[in-house]
């Protein structure tokens, strides 16, 4: 596989081989050796998690309190999603801009999102089928969201009527959760991933 770094800082892209034949596919879609040795450090696994949903619906931007926040690892397994990876954390040089990457059935790819980053996506088709891997276990205390929708992020969400869950339609802005001092810290969030690669 190819794992390639995105323009934010703690964002990667994983390109799987995919060996078919008139029986079907085959394919390696997550491997630790490969992953630790492109991200310096082994991804910790706590938690999978599965999420279904209707062409049209987004769901973000969610991040976590770091420490330890958490990592994901998401591909999609069903149907296609734009996966979106925000930089939220306040001191970043990218602070305040999105990556999009197309997940989906056809092609495989999978992204690793670090701890600190804001993720969210948009479903392109229906049942759209995401799969994600996560470095901690869900504590609802210290899991945030900024509203997907926000003209600061303007991000370029690919449905002409976005779907949103209640929970995502009250997040603040990015404005309101940086003033308010909800946003992750870019120092903190450096300095938590060099105390994963030193194995602290």
């Amino acid at each position: 596989m190819d794992i390639a770094p995105l323009s934010i800082d703690g964002a990667w892209e994983i390109t799987p081989r995919l060996h078919g034949d008139p029986r079907g596919l085959f394919t390696e879609w997550y491997r630790f050796d490969l992953l630790a040795e492109a991200v310096g450090h082994p991804l910790d696994l706590r938690q999978g998690n599965l999420s279904v949903s209707a062409a049209g619906v987004v769901r973000g931007i969610h991040f976590a309190d770091v420490p330890p926040g958490q990592a994901k690892y998401v591909t999609c397994t069903r149907g296609a999603v734009l996966d979106v990876i925000a930089d939220i954390r306040v001191g970043s040089p990218t602070f305040g801009q999105w990556q999009g990457v197309r997940l989906d059935e056809d092609t495989r790819k999978a992204v690793y999102i670090a701890e600190g980053l804001g993720h969210g996506f948009c479903a392109l088709t229906d049942d759209a089928t995401l799969t994600y891997l996560c470095s901690a276990t869900y504590n609802p205390g210290h899991e945030h969201g900024v509203y997907p929708l926000d003209a600061e992020l303007g991000i370029d969400w690919p449905a002409e009527v976005p779907h949103l869950s209640e929970r995502d339609e009250k997040s603040p802005s990015l404005a309101e959760a940086r003033d308010s001092g909800l946003l992750p810290d870019y120092a903190a969030c450096t300095g938590y991933t060099q105390s994963l690669r030193a194995g602290r």
